[in-house]
């Protein structure tokens, strides 16, 4: 039974994700790197979904995506350490009732939270002590996240617990 309720919930994000697609996003505008010269993967739209999950306690769903290296680690189970050049994004929305389907759950188009990415580069990020570097970017204007404070501590810090799984929470979902 739960596993078809989170079936239904990755298949029902996924088909969400596809379907709002970040509708009437001008695709071509410019995202300003992060604090770190981190920027944006252009192409992220495009990319293929590892995961799904759902945060209960901030009511949020999210999409867990991979560029081509982040999905052969993930499809041929070799995530722990992930390989160099993965980069792996969680898209993150408000959870709303769907529309013509009450007791499903779903992102809500409307209110798309943050777009996180996780880049693996154990030379480039080697000083940070994870191997990977960290950065956010907020709503719809994708506005940089992080000041010369905390550039990814807070990253690090969260991610400290999954430490011995390359600093990842995602488990990657099996396809039958």
């Amino acid at each position: 039974m739960k596993f078809n309720y989170f079936l239904s919930t990755i298949l029902l994000t996924g088909l969400s994700f596809s379907a709002i697609s970040f509708a009437g996003d001008d695709n071509k505008k410019k995202v300003e790197p992060n604090l770190e010269g981190i920027e944006l993967p252009e192409n992220y739209r495009d990319w293929k979904i590892i995961s799904a999950s759902h945060r209960t306690d901030n009511k949020t769903m999210r999409v867990i995506v991979g560029n081509d290296i982040a999905i052969e680690a993930a499809r041929s189970n070799k995530t722990n350490p992930w390989p160099d050049g993965t980069i792996l994004g969680k898209l993150v929305w408000k959870e709303t009732a769907e529309k013509n389907w009450p007791t499903a759950i779903a992102p809500d188009a409307d209110q798309f939270i943050h777009a996180e990415f996780m880049y693996k580069d154990t030379k480039k990020f080697k000083k940070n002590g994870t191997n990977w570097g960290w950065a956010r970017w907020l709503g719809q204007e994708q506005k940089p996240y992080g000041d010369d404070k905390d550039l990814n501590q807070s990253c690090i810090a969260c991610h400290t617990p999954v430490k011995g799984r390359d600093w990842v929470f995602t488990t990657p979902v099996k396809l039958p």
